[in-house]
């Protein structure tokens, strides 16, 4: 039943992918997105994807440097493997290749699943709280571009409408809290009963290891290297970005400021929890360039280079890690590596 269960949600996942791609794709002509990918200037593509193998090592070294922090060190060239490891899981089961990293780091170096996976959990708060600066600073230095394509695609031109009637979105505020303090209150209610719930002690057990991952970058002994690998990580997303500007005519005039909003709205794109950012990525950097003024298939045929370039990559350098890690570890790495990702309240 349960890996029925497991079937049926990636199969709900690929479907909405696949549905994403066919809205991105409709109605446009699709011998023109093939001529736009044909004939695009690759030689900058191939310059992002040196500077882009470059991140995840650098990557690949902040996360060590949490590892040690948290009294759990591992050599480098393991922590990088299982990194890509996971990352390369993460094109086909979504959201696993977490669980799946830190379970072949265990296999290979002896870190505890759940301190690793307190350290990849510190990884993701950084990256968010990183994203929600790049978004307010996107929105700051382009504001009027992103308002007028949020008023005239979005709402049909009605936002001054909406602005002097404010009353159905104030109403749905507030059926919104309700429905938030409900659910609180009822969980509070039921409080005792959880504590005596099997799965509420491992629970806890799993938190007290992330608590120490996350702790662990108070404990970085050179907190500068951590904040300049944080930084670099990000600045080679954007140049791979602001790179692929050049591939095509149409975009090779747009500007820094239009590369920091396909940036923005991209990496909430990957964020989607389906395979690979597959439609979500493609849907919102179109749109974004959509509102920088280009055509739809200049737009999905950039998200595609883009995307296409980097999947190829993650599954070179992961297929690369993969079988090294194959090789140093003779157990079957990945048939635990699945069934921590299935579940994983259930590590040790």
């Amino acid at each position: 039943m349960k890996h029925l269960l497991t079937f049926l949600k990636y199969a709900l996942l690929l479907s909405i992918s696949g549905a994403l791609m066919w809205y991105a794709v409709r109605g446009q002509d699709l011998s023109r997105i093939g001529h736009y990918i044909r004939t695009a200037n690759y030689f900058w593509l191939g310059l992002s994807l040196v500077v882009s193998t470059l991140g995840y090592l650098s990557r690949a070294y902040r996360w060590q440097m949490q590892l040690a922090a948290s009294r759990t060190p591992a050599p480098f060239w393991q922590v990088y493997h299982a990194m890509m490891v996971g990352y390369l899981a993460n094109l086909v089961l979504p959201r696993a290749g977490e669980v799946i990293r830190c379970s072949v780091l265990r296999r290979t170096s002896g870190v505890p699943v759940q301190v690793a996976l307190g350290t990849v959990v510190t990884e993701r708060v950084i990256d968010v709280l990183v994203l929600l600066g790049l978004l307010g600073a996107t929105l700051l230095l382009d504001f009027n571009t992103f308002w007028s394509f949020f008023n005239d695609k979005l709402l049909g031109g009605k936002a001054d409408t909406i602005a002097r009637n404010p009353l159905p979105l104030l109403i749905a505020g507030i059926i919104a809290l309700v429905l938030l303090a409900g659910v609180g209150y009822t969980l509070f209610r039921n409080l005792e009963r959880l504590r005596q719930h099997a799965l509420f002690g491992k629970v806890i057990l799993f938190i007290e290891g992330l608590v120490a991952g996350i702790l662990s970058i108070v404990k970085l002994e050179n907190k500068a290297a951590f904040l300049f690998h944080t930084c670099f990580t990000w600045l080679v997303y954007y140049l791979m970005d602001y790179w692929a500007f050049f591939c095509f005519p149409e975009t090779s005039g747009l500007g820094m400021k239009a590369a920091l909003a396909v940036l923005t709205f991209g990496a909430f794109g990957m964020a989607a929890p389906v395979a690979g950012g597959i439609g979500p990525f493609h849907l919102l950097v179109q749109g974004i360039l959509l509102a920088y003024g280009m055509s739809k298939e200049t737009g999905i045929a950039y998200a595609l280079v883009v995307h296409g370039a980097q999947t190829l990559l993650v599954v070179l350098l992961g297929g690369i890690s993969f079988v090294a890690v194959a090789a140093a570890d003779k157990g079957n790495v990945v048939d635990e590596a699945e069934a921590l990702a299935d579940e994983p309240l259930m590590t040790e």
